[in-house]
């Protein structure tokens, strides 16, 4: 079901790619954004992850993010974990929290994605091939569901959705800046 603002999330015990158990009671009393990603070689996802990274001390310190693909662990690791992420990505692989928390799944979001953000896919594929990562920002193996939708959620210190967003298409996800200025509230 989806969640809307006003909205509590509920609990997630996911594998994360440093290979400890998460459980977002870990987190509890901190404001964070949850991210729901489409499967680990997604070139919109793996740009999206990196700005996320790029940007992530301009958030301030009392936020996080908690970055969720539509993936299995060991193919997450292996295109995630370039990013250095200082920040929580998990592996949702058999979509218990995509479907819990309403991801949606639309091979018309795919068509246009690849359509009307042409410019940002083509980046996408051309920063993984710039950075010597081929095999994070390249699609040509992936394992999830192609047509999963991105999702982003700003979630308060008390586990309330103030803000949820469900992507459009696959390159669709809340503005950067939306975020930044949810996290220095």
């Amino acid at each position: 079901m989806k969640k809307y603002q006003g909205s509590t999330v509920t609990n997630i015990i996911l594998p994360a790619i440093d290979g400890a158990i998460f459980d977002l009671h870990s987190i509890k009393g901190k404001p964070f954004m949850l991210s729901f990603f489409r499967f680990a070689s997604c070139p919109f996802c793996n740009l999206r992850l990196h700005q996320l990274v790029k940007r992530f001390d301009e958030f301030g310190d009392d936020f996080t993010i908690v970055a969720i693909f539509d993936s299995p662990l060991n193919n997450l690791v292996q295109h995630a974990k370039d990013h250095h992420a200082p920040f929580i990505i998990l592996a949702d692989e058999d979509n218990q929290y995509y479907r819990e928390y309403g991801i949606e799944y639309s091979i018309l979001g795919v068509i246009k994605g690849m359509t009307f953000r042409l410019p940002t896919l083509l980046k996408g594929l051309l920063k993984g091939i710039g950075k010597g990562l081929v095999k994070g920002y390249n699609p040509l193996r992936f394992k999830g569901r192609i047509t999963t939708m991105p999702a982003d959620l700003l979630v308060d210190k008390d586990g309330i959705v103030v803000k949820a967003y469900y992507g459009k298409d696959e390159g669709d996800h809340l503005a950067f800046e939306d975020v930044k200025a949810f996290s220095l509230r």
